[in-house]
Protein backbone atom coordinates (compact mmCIF):
# COMPACT_ATOMS: atom_id res chain seq x y z
CA UNK A 1 0.00 0.00 0.00
CA UNK A 2 0.98 3.61 -0.43
CA UNK A 3 2.74 5.41 2.41
CA UNK A 4 -0.12 7.86 2.79
CA UNK A 5 -2.65 5.03 3.09
CA UNK A 6 -0.54 3.36 5.78
CA UNK A 7 -0.46 6.61 7.75
CA UNK A 8 -4.21 7.19 7.38
CA UNK A 9 -4.99 3.62 8.47
CA UNK A 10 -2.77 3.93 11.51
CA UNK A 11 -4.32 7.21 12.62
CA UNK A 12 -7.81 5.78 12.09
CA UNK A 13 -7.02 2.69 14.15
CA UNK A 14 -5.83 4.91 17.01
CA UNK A 15 -8.94 7.08 16.86
CA UNK A 16 -6.88 10.07 15.78
CA UNK A 17 -8.86 10.73 12.62
CA UNK A 18 -12.57 10.85 11.93
CA UNK A 19 -15.54 12.47 10.30
CA UNK A 20 -15.69 16.21 10.54
CA UNK A 21 -11.93 16.52 10.85
CA UNK A 22 -9.71 18.74 8.77
CA UNK A 23 -7.97 17.80 5.55
CA UNK A 24 -6.77 14.22 5.59
CA UNK A 25 -9.05 13.41 8.54
CA UNK A 26 -6.71 14.95 11.14
CA UNK A 27 -8.28 17.42 13.50
CA UNK A 28 -6.56 20.78 13.53
CA UNK A 29 -6.01 23.67 15.87
CA UNK A 30 -4.11 26.92 15.65
CA UNK A 31 -0.44 26.75 16.55
CA UNK A 32 1.43 29.13 18.80
CA UNK A 33 2.28 31.35 15.83
CA UNK A 34 -1.28 31.43 14.51
CA UNK A 35 -0.62 28.88 11.75
CA UNK A 36 -3.08 26.11 11.06
CA UNK A 37 -1.19 22.97 12.07
CA UNK A 38 -2.19 19.40 12.95
CA UNK A 39 -3.24 18.87 16.55
CA UNK A 40 -0.82 15.96 16.64
CA UNK A 41 2.55 17.24 17.68
CA UNK A 42 5.42 16.53 15.27
CA UNK A 43 7.06 14.23 17.80
CA UNK A 44 3.81 12.33 18.33
CA UNK A 45 3.39 11.68 14.62
CA UNK A 46 7.04 10.67 14.36
CA UNK A 47 6.65 8.24 17.24
CA UNK A 48 3.49 6.73 15.74
CA UNK A 49 5.21 6.21 12.43
CA UNK A 50 8.18 4.66 14.19
CA UNK A 51 5.96 2.12 15.94
CA UNK A 52 3.85 1.27 12.92
CA UNK A 53 6.38 1.36 10.10
CA UNK A 54 9.94 1.09 11.35
CA UNK A 55 9.40 -1.72 13.84
CA UNK A 56 7.79 -3.86 11.15
CA UNK A 57 9.54 -2.84 7.94
CA UNK A 58 13.12 -2.46 9.15
CA UNK A 59 12.93 -5.60 11.28
CA UNK A 60 11.61 -7.55 8.30
CA UNK A 61 14.44 -6.27 6.10
CA UNK A 62 17.04 -7.18 8.71
CA UNK A 63 15.59 -10.68 8.97
CA UNK A 64 15.74 -11.05 5.18
CA UNK A 65 19.41 -10.04 5.21
CA UNK A 66 20.16 -12.57 7.94
CA UNK A 67 18.39 -15.36 6.05
CA UNK A 68 20.50 -14.77 2.96
CA UNK A 69 23.63 -15.32 5.03
CA UNK A 70 24.98 -11.81 4.43
CA UNK A 71 27.08 -10.41 7.23
CA UNK A 72 26.98 -6.78 6.08
CA UNK A 73 25.03 -4.03 7.87
CA UNK A 74 21.72 -2.79 6.48
CA UNK A 75 21.32 0.76 5.19
CA UNK A 76 18.06 2.41 4.09
CA UNK A 77 17.76 5.18 1.52
CA UNK A 78 16.41 8.53 2.70
CA UNK A 79 14.35 11.12 0.86
CA UNK A 80 17.27 13.53 0.53
CA UNK A 81 19.20 11.09 -1.65
CA UNK A 82 21.44 9.74 1.12
CA UNK A 83 21.64 6.63 3.32
CA UNK A 84 20.74 5.92 6.92
CA UNK A 85 21.72 2.97 9.07
CA UNK A 86 18.97 0.56 10.09
CA UNK A 87 19.06 1.99 13.60
CA UNK A 88 18.69 5.55 12.36
CA UNK A 89 15.91 4.55 9.95
CA UNK A 90 14.08 2.92 12.86
CA UNK A 91 14.40 6.06 14.95
CA UNK A 92 13.42 8.44 12.15
CA UNK A 93 11.36 6.46 9.59
CA UNK A 94 9.72 9.59 8.21
CA UNK A 95 12.98 10.49 6.45
CA UNK A 96 12.56 7.48 4.17
CA UNK A 97 9.15 8.62 2.91
CA UNK A 98 9.31 9.41 -0.84
CA UNK A 99 12.84 8.01 -1.11
CA UNK A 100 11.93 6.07 -4.27
CA UNK A 101 11.81 9.12 -6.58
CA UNK A 102 14.91 10.63 -4.98
CA UNK A 103 16.81 7.40 -5.68
CA UNK A 104 15.88 7.80 -9.34
CA UNK A 105 16.99 11.44 -9.29
CA UNK A 106 20.37 10.56 -7.83
CA UNK A 107 20.70 7.70 -10.30
CA UNK A 108 19.88 10.04 -13.17
CA UNK A 109 22.55 12.48 -12.01
CA UNK A 110 25.14 9.69 -11.83
CA UNK A 111 24.27 8.16 -15.21
CA UNK A 112 24.16 11.52 -17.02
CA UNK A 113 27.06 13.21 -15.25
CA UNK A 114 24.85 16.27 -14.59
CA UNK A 115 24.45 17.79 -11.12
CA UNK A 116 21.91 20.50 -11.97
CA UNK A 117 18.87 19.44 -13.98
CA UNK A 118 15.20 18.55 -13.89
CA UNK A 119 14.43 14.84 -13.53
CA UNK A 120 11.30 13.15 -14.86
CA UNK A 121 10.92 9.65 -13.38
CA UNK A 122 8.24 7.84 -15.38
CA UNK A 123 7.18 4.47 -14.03
CA UNK A 124 4.36 2.11 -14.84
CA UNK A 125 1.67 4.00 -12.92
CA UNK A 126 2.97 7.42 -11.91
CA UNK A 127 5.42 10.12 -12.91
CA UNK A 128 7.51 12.07 -10.38
CA UNK A 129 9.23 15.30 -11.40
CA UNK A 130 11.79 17.14 -9.32
CA UNK A 131 14.90 19.27 -9.53
CA UNK A 132 18.54 18.41 -8.86
CA UNK A 133 20.83 20.94 -7.19
CA UNK A 134 24.47 20.00 -6.76
CA UNK A 135 23.54 16.43 -7.57
CA UNK A 136 20.90 16.13 -4.83
CA UNK A 137 17.09 16.52 -4.86
CA UNK A 138 15.80 19.97 -4.01
CA UNK A 139 14.09 20.06 -0.62
CA UNK A 140 10.55 21.37 -0.32
CA UNK A 141 10.30 24.65 1.58
CA UNK A 142 6.61 24.38 2.38
CA UNK A 143 4.24 22.03 4.18
CA UNK A 144 3.99 18.65 2.45
CA UNK A 145 0.94 16.39 2.66
CA UNK A 146 1.36 12.61 2.88
CA UNK A 147 -1.91 10.94 1.94
CA UNK A 148 -3.77 14.14 2.82
CA UNK A 149 -2.05 14.49 6.21
CA UNK A 150 0.01 17.63 6.73
CA UNK A 151 3.57 16.96 7.87
CA UNK A 152 6.32 19.23 9.12
CA UNK A 153 9.18 16.95 8.18
CA UNK A 154 11.92 17.20 5.58
CA UNK A 155 10.52 16.14 2.23
CA UNK A 156 11.76 16.37 -1.38
CA UNK A 157 10.14 18.95 -3.64
CA UNK A 158 8.30 16.65 -6.07
CA UNK A 159 5.23 16.74 -8.25
CA UNK A 160 3.54 13.39 -8.81
CA UNK A 161 0.79 12.53 -11.27
CA UNK A 162 -1.01 9.44 -12.48
CA UNK A 163 0.76 8.91 -15.78
CA UNK A 164 3.02 5.99 -16.68
CA UNK A 165 3.68 3.23 -19.13
CA UNK A 166 0.69 1.26 -17.88
CA UNK A 167 -1.78 4.18 -17.94
CA UNK A 168 -5.10 3.30 -19.55
CA UNK A 169 -5.99 5.10 -22.77
CA UNK A 170 -9.67 5.92 -23.39
CA UNK A 171 -10.97 7.05 -26.76
CA UNK A 172 -14.33 8.72 -26.10
CA UNK A 173 -13.50 11.18 -24.74
CA UNK A 174 -9.74 10.91 -25.14
CA UNK A 175 -8.00 10.40 -21.79
CA UNK A 176 -4.66 8.94 -20.72
CA UNK A 177 -4.48 7.92 -17.03
CA UNK A 178 -4.66 8.12 -14.11
CA UNK A 179 -5.96 4.54 -14.00
CA UNK A 180 -3.26 2.00 -14.84
CA UNK A 181 -2.67 -1.72 -15.29
CA UNK A 182 0.38 -1.25 -13.06
CA UNK A 183 2.66 -4.26 -12.70
CA UNK A 184 0.45 -6.23 -15.10
CA UNK A 185 1.66 -4.19 -18.07
CA UNK A 186 3.66 -7.16 -19.38
CA UNK A 187 0.52 -9.25 -19.75
CA UNK A 188 -2.31 -6.75 -20.33
CA UNK A 189 -0.85 -4.26 -22.84
CA UNK A 190 -1.75 -4.92 -26.48
CA UNK A 191 1.86 -5.18 -27.62
CA UNK A 192 2.47 -7.92 -25.04
CA UNK A 193 -0.54 -9.99 -26.07
CA UNK A 194 -3.14 -8.45 -23.78
CA UNK A 195 -6.42 -6.73 -24.49
CA UNK A 196 -5.94 -3.34 -22.77
CA UNK A 197 -4.85 -0.17 -24.56
CA UNK A 198 -2.08 1.53 -22.58
CA UNK A 199 0.29 4.45 -22.97
CA UNK A 200 3.03 1.98 -23.91
CA UNK A 201 0.90 0.77 -26.83
CA UNK A 202 0.58 4.38 -28.01
CA UNK A 203 4.35 4.85 -27.84
CA UNK A 204 4.92 1.70 -29.90
CA UNK A 205 2.21 2.60 -32.44
CA UNK A 206 3.71 6.05 -32.92
CA UNK A 207 7.18 4.64 -33.54
CA UNK A 208 8.66 6.13 -30.36
CA UNK A 209 9.45 2.70 -28.93
CA UNK A 210 10.41 -0.73 -30.28
CA UNK A 211 9.12 -3.18 -27.70
CA UNK A 212 6.62 -6.00 -27.85
CA UNK A 213 4.75 -6.88 -31.05
CA UNK A 214 4.02 -3.74 -33.06
CA UNK A 215 1.64 -5.63 -35.33
CA UNK A 216 -0.85 -5.83 -32.46
CA UNK A 217 -1.36 -2.04 -32.54
CA UNK A 218 -1.35 -1.65 -36.33
CA UNK A 219 -5.15 -1.27 -36.28
CA UNK A 220 -5.01 1.97 -34.27
CA UNK A 221 -5.84 5.03 -36.38
CA UNK A 222 -2.97 7.44 -37.01
CA UNK A 223 -5.03 10.46 -35.92
CA UNK A 224 -6.00 8.77 -32.64
CA UNK A 225 -2.42 7.71 -31.91
CA UNK A 226 -1.16 11.23 -32.59
CA UNK A 227 -3.83 12.78 -30.32
CA UNK A 228 -3.11 10.32 -27.51
CA UNK A 229 0.65 10.90 -27.70
CA UNK A 230 0.06 14.65 -27.72
CA UNK A 231 -2.04 14.30 -24.56
CA UNK A 232 0.80 12.42 -22.86
CA UNK A 233 3.33 15.05 -23.88
CA UNK A 234 1.12 17.93 -22.74
CA UNK A 235 0.71 16.42 -19.28
CA UNK A 236 4.47 15.98 -18.90
CA UNK A 237 5.21 19.47 -20.24
CA UNK A 238 2.79 21.09 -17.78
CA UNK A 239 4.32 19.15 -14.89
CA UNK A 240 7.87 20.12 -15.89
CA UNK A 241 6.87 23.78 -16.16
CA UNK A 242 5.29 23.63 -12.72
CA UNK A 243 8.49 22.32 -11.10
CA UNK A 244 11.03 24.40 -13.02
CA UNK A 245 12.91 26.61 -10.54
CA UNK A 246 13.24 29.68 -12.80
CA UNK A 247 13.21 30.81 -16.42
CA UNK A 248 16.77 29.67 -17.13
CA UNK A 249 16.78 26.74 -19.61
CA UNK A 250 18.13 23.58 -17.96
CA UNK A 251 18.31 19.93 -19.08
CA UNK A 252 15.58 17.43 -18.27
CA UNK A 253 16.61 13.84 -17.55
CA UNK A 254 14.04 11.19 -18.49
CA UNK A 255 14.48 8.09 -16.34
CA UNK A 256 12.40 5.09 -15.33
CA UNK A 257 10.85 2.23 -17.25
CA UNK A 258 8.42 4.63 -18.90
CA UNK A 259 11.04 7.14 -20.06
CA UNK A 260 10.03 6.34 -23.64
CA UNK A 261 6.91 8.47 -23.06
CA UNK A 262 8.94 11.68 -22.56
CA UNK A 263 8.49 14.32 -25.29
CA UNK A 264 11.53 15.06 -27.49
CA UNK A 265 11.42 18.76 -26.61
CA UNK A 266 9.95 20.78 -23.76
CA UNK A 267 9.53 24.61 -23.74
CA UNK A 268 12.00 26.18 -21.31
CA UNK A 269 14.13 23.01 -21.23
CA UNK A 270 17.51 23.17 -22.96
CA UNK A 271 17.56 19.45 -23.79
CA UNK A 272 15.56 16.32 -23.02
CA UNK A 273 18.06 13.54 -22.24
CA UNK A 274 16.96 9.92 -22.23
CA UNK A 275 19.61 8.61 -19.89
CA UNK A 276 21.32 5.35 -20.82
CA UNK A 277 20.20 2.51 -18.53
CA UNK A 278 17.40 4.82 -17.37
CA UNK A 279 15.17 1.87 -16.47
CA UNK A 280 17.48 1.02 -13.55
CA UNK A 281 18.21 4.59 -12.44
CA UNK A 282 16.40 3.93 -9.17
CA UNK A 283 18.66 1.00 -8.29
CA UNK A 284 21.74 2.94 -9.35
CA UNK A 285 20.74 5.86 -7.14
CA UNK A 286 20.42 3.57 -4.12
CA UNK A 287 23.71 1.83 -4.89
CA UNK A 288 25.77 5.03 -5.14
CA UNK A 289 24.03 6.87 -2.27
CA UNK A 290 26.25 8.50 0.31
CA UNK A 291 25.87 9.00 4.04
CA UNK A 292 24.94 12.44 5.30
CA UNK A 293 25.10 14.51 8.42
CA UNK A 294 22.74 17.42 8.83
CA UNK A 295 22.20 20.18 11.35
CA UNK A 296 19.43 22.79 11.55
CA UNK A 297 19.98 24.77 14.73
CA UNK A 298 19.66 28.25 16.22
CA UNK A 299 22.85 29.77 17.65
CA UNK A 300 23.14 32.91 19.80
CA UNK A 301 25.87 35.33 20.80
CA UNK A 302 28.26 34.07 18.12
CA UNK A 303 29.68 35.60 14.97
CA UNK A 304 28.40 34.36 11.60
CA UNK A 305 31.74 32.71 10.84
CA UNK A 306 31.77 30.91 14.19
CA UNK A 307 28.18 29.73 13.73
CA UNK A 308 28.87 28.24 10.31
CA UNK A 309 32.08 26.63 11.49
CA UNK A 310 30.36 25.10 14.53
CA UNK A 311 27.35 23.89 12.53
CA UNK A 312 29.62 22.34 9.90
CA UNK A 313 31.61 20.48 12.54
CA UNK A 314 28.40 19.14 14.11
CA UNK A 315 27.19 17.95 10.71
CA UNK A 316 30.53 16.28 10.04
CA UNK A 317 30.41 14.47 13.38
CA UNK A 318 26.89 13.22 12.64
CA UNK A 319 27.93 11.92 9.24
CA UNK A 320 30.94 10.07 10.65
CA UNK A 321 28.82 8.62 13.46
CA UNK A 322 26.39 7.31 10.82
CA UNK A 323 29.18 5.51 8.97
CA UNK A 324 30.69 8.06 6.55
CA UNK A 325 34.38 8.11 5.73
CA UNK A 326 35.81 11.32 7.30
CA UNK A 327 38.25 11.81 4.40
CA UNK A 328 35.44 11.88 1.83
CA UNK A 329 33.14 14.44 3.49
CA UNK A 330 32.03 17.46 1.51
CA UNK A 331 29.53 20.25 2.10
CA UNK A 332 26.51 20.14 -0.22
CA UNK A 333 24.31 22.68 1.51
CA UNK A 334 25.01 25.57 3.87
CA UNK A 335 22.89 28.58 4.72
CA UNK A 336 22.32 30.97 7.60
CA UNK A 337 19.21 33.01 8.45
CA UNK A 338 19.26 35.90 10.96
CA UNK A 339 16.35 35.74 13.45
CA UNK A 340 15.71 39.35 14.36
CA UNK A 341 12.79 38.47 16.65
CA UNK A 342 15.09 36.60 19.07
CA UNK A 343 17.67 38.16 21.42
CA UNK A 344 21.40 37.55 21.37
CA UNK A 345 22.05 37.97 17.64
CA UNK A 346 20.24 34.71 16.97
CA UNK A 347 21.22 32.96 13.76
CA UNK A 348 19.67 29.81 12.31
CA UNK A 349 22.20 27.64 10.50
CA UNK A 350 21.45 24.73 8.17
CA UNK A 351 24.39 22.60 7.03
CA UNK A 352 24.48 19.24 5.27
CA UNK A 353 27.60 17.24 4.51
CA UNK A 354 27.84 13.93 2.65
CA UNK A 355 30.53 11.31 2.37
CA UNK A 356 31.19 7.82 1.05
CA UNK A 357 30.47 4.83 3.24
CA UNK A 358 33.43 3.60 5.25
CA UNK A 359 34.98 0.32 4.13
CA UNK A 360 33.11 -2.53 5.78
Amino acid sequence: RGQGQVLRDYLRQRGLAGAGAGAGGVRRQSGEHGARVPRLHVRRVGRDLQLHLAARVVATLEEAVRRTGLGCPLFVTQNDGTLASAALATEFPIFSFASGPTNSMRGGAFLSGLDDAMVCDIGGTTTDIGCLRNGFPREANNVIRVGGVRTLFRMPDLFSMGLGGGSLVKSNPLAVGPASVGFELGSKALVFGGDTLTATDIAVASGAAEIGDRRRVAHLGKRFVTAARQSIHEQLIRAADRMKPDATPIPLLAVGGGALLAPPTVPGISEVIRVEHSDVANAVGAAIAQISGEVDQVFQDMSREAVLETATEIARQKAVASGADPASLKIVEREDIPLSYLPGQALRARVKVVGAMQQL
